[in-house]
């Protein structure tokens, strides 16, 4: 399995990385940025039976992947930010920084910006997540869109956020944010499948019940990342559709890429590519 070393991921996983998850399949975990994990899953040709994805990419790889209905990041008032120098700056035009063109991230910013920036935003650049900020704060481009734990970060930067893409997302939809999904290979059979969903929620759950048992597995790879922040981002990332996605959960996740499918950013979905297993 792989995974990024973000709090909300270690919390989640760190029960049945530990084998503390009583029948679950041991686990082989690899830590990975977000983006890589998207390309491997959309190439096809990484040795991981799951992977934790952007829900973003899931039009590309459903056919090989099944969505599991757990473990995954939605949630509300948690959207990525966009970052200028100065405030009510206008993007007509302008540079922003991404993390992935193939993140939810990267769709709400293209659904706001078409939204809200009429004449339509310049260049797109992507950059790795921690060079987001430092690029806009030294006048690399004029803008950038961040996620996760710069939501508590950005001020030290002296940057101002612009718009809060979940703010948008959740006024226009009354949805909560899809963010993150895990994926498994079809080819594991349906039988693994529930088996891995089961264990998922059960990792979760146990997370859940005593938070101090995954502490350690967070702040170790939580990459110097301040212990409250931690925390914060856990509370965050870390709510009932990470146990269950639920209808709700799978109506976001339609609605989500529904739209961008009528912008022509992602591939449209069958009616039963989110089917589990």
């Amino acid at each position: 399995m792989a995974y990024s070393p973000c709090p909300n991921d270690t919390f989640v996983f760190d029960a049945w990385a530990h084998g503390r998850v009583p029948g679950a399949p041991r686990l082989d975990v690899t830590f990975a940025d977000i983006d890589l994990t998207n390309g491997w899953a959309e190439g096809g040709e990484a040795p991981y039976d799951v992977l934790k994805v952007s829900y973003a990419v899931l039009p590309w790889v459903l056919d090989e992947y099944a969505l599991l209905p757990c473990g995954g990041a939605l949630g509300r008032g948690c959207g990525p930010l966009v970052l200028t120098r100065e405030p009510g700056a206008d993007l007509t035009g302008k540079t922003v920084a991404v993390p992935s063109e193939r993140s939810t991230a990267y769709l709400l910013f293209r659904l706001w910006a078409a939204d809200v920036v009429p004449g339509g935003v310049g260049e797109v650049v992507v950059l790795p997540f921690h060079e987001i900020m430092p690029a806009v704060r030294d006048g690399k481009v004029d803008a950038g869109l961040v996620i996760h734990e710069a939501r508590f970060t950005y001020r030290n930067y002296g940057l101002h956020a612009l718009a809060d893409m979940g703010e948008h997302w959740e006024h226009t939809t009354g949805l909560p944010i899809p963010l993150g999904a895990i994926i498994a290979k079809r080819s594991l059979g349906e039988d693994t499948l529930r088996l891995l969903a089961e264990s998922a929620r059960a990792s979760v759950r146990m997370a859940w019940d005593d938070p101090s048992v995954s502490r350690p597995y967070v702040l170790e790879h939580a990459q110097e990342m301040d212990p409250k922040v931690a925390d914060q981002h856990i509370g965050l990332y870390v709510n009932e559709f990470t146990a269950d996605l639920g209808e709700t959960g799978y109506a976001a996740v339609r609605g989500l890429l529904t739209r961008a499918a009528a912008e022509g950013l992602v591939p449209p979905l069958g009616p039963d590519a989110l089917r589990f297993p």
